[in-house]
C-alpha cells in the first residue's frame, strides 16, 4: 500500500523508479518514444508556440528542454527537492532561459488561476480514484481554450504492458475502469505506439530492474534478447471551456 510522501502536501507519493534511481530513470527516458510520437500527437491537438506551459510532476526535467523550444515560458512544478535540483541543473547546463522550477503537487500549484495554455502530465496521474483534488485544480490554473495532457501507459497493448499486467503493479488496474475514469472527467483517449529502444543491453537491464525488481526482470529480460520493445501510450487530452 503506498502511502503519501509529504504531509504539507496531500496526494503525493514516492515513485518507486525515479526517486530511487534518478541516473537510471534518465535512461529509461532517453530510451522511451524515440521517435518523439507522443509530442507529435500533442503538438497536433495543441501546438504550444509562445504558449505558457506547466509540466506538472516534472522530475529531473527531461522534457523541459523540448518544451523550450518553442514555448513562451515553462512552469517546471515538481514536489520532489532532490528532483527539483536535478532539473535546475538541466537548464543551468542548457542554458534554458525561460524555465521556472517550482516546489509543488497536482493539489498544489502555485500559479495564478487561468495562466496556463499546456499542461504536460507524464506518469504524473497513475492512482486514478485519488486524481479528483488535483483536477480540480488543474482546472484553476488553465486557460478558456487550453488544454491538459495526462500521459499514462495503455495496459491493453504491447510488450511493457504485458510485463506490467503480470506484475503485482497493475493487479488492481482495469484498463476500461481507467478509461471510463478519464471519459467521466472531460478526456478524450488517443492511443499512442511507440517503443523503448536501448542505446545497449546493460542500460536496458538496469531499467527492467527499476520498474520491476530482480526477479521479475530477469524473466522478462530473458524472453527478450533484443534492445527494442513495444511501449504503448495512453494519451488523454481534455479542452477547457
Amino acid at each position: 500500500m503506498l502511502t503519501p510522501s509529504y504531509d504539507q502536501l496531500p496526494h503525493v507519493y514516492t515513485g518507486t523508479n525515479i526517486q530511487v534511481d534518478p541516473q537510471v530513470y534518465e535512461l529509461e527516458n532517453e530510451a522511451a518514444d524515440p521517435e518523439q510520437r507522443l509530442e507529435q500527437a500533442m503538438w497536433a491537438i495543441q501546438p504550444w508556440t509562445d504558449r505558457h506551459v506547466l509540466d506538472l510532476g516534472a522530475g529531473t526535467g527531461f522534457h523541459l528542454p523540448r518544451f523550450h523550444q518553442a514555448a513562451q515560458h515553462v512552469f517546471a512544478v515538481e514536489p520532489d527537492h532532490d528532483l527539483r535540483l536535478h532539473a535546475m541543473r538541466r537548464c543551468l547546463d542548457a542554458g534554458l532561459s525561460r524555465v521556472s522550477i517550482l516546489a509543488g503537487a497536482a493539489t498544489y500549484i502555485p500559479l495564478r488561476d487561468a495562466s496556463i495554455d499546456v499542461c504536460h502530465a507524464r506518469f504524473a496521474y497513475f492512482f486514478a480514484p485519488d486524481c479528483d483534488p488535483g483536477l480540480i485544480e488543474l482546472e484553476r490554473v488553465m486557460r478558456p481554450g487550453g488544454v491538459a495532457f495526462i500521459i499514462e501507459n495503455d495496459l491493453r497493448s504491447g510488450t511493457f504492458a504485458r510485463w506490467l499486467r503480470a506484475s503485482p503493479f497493475a493487479h488492481d488496474s482495469d484498463p476500461a475502469e481507467l478509461e471510463a475514469y478519464w471519459a467521466e472527467r472531460g478526456f478524450t483517449l488517443v492511443r499512442v505506439a511507440s517503443s523503448w529502444t536501448f542505446a545497449d543491453r546493460a542500460a536496458m537491464e538496469a531499467v527492467v530492474r527499476l520498474e520491476f525488481g530482480a526477479q521479475l526482470a530477469e524473466r522478462f529480460l530473458a524472453e527478450e534478447p533484443s534492445l527494442s520493445i513495444s511501449y504503448h501510450y495512453a494519451l488523454y487530452y481534455r479542452r477547457y471551456a
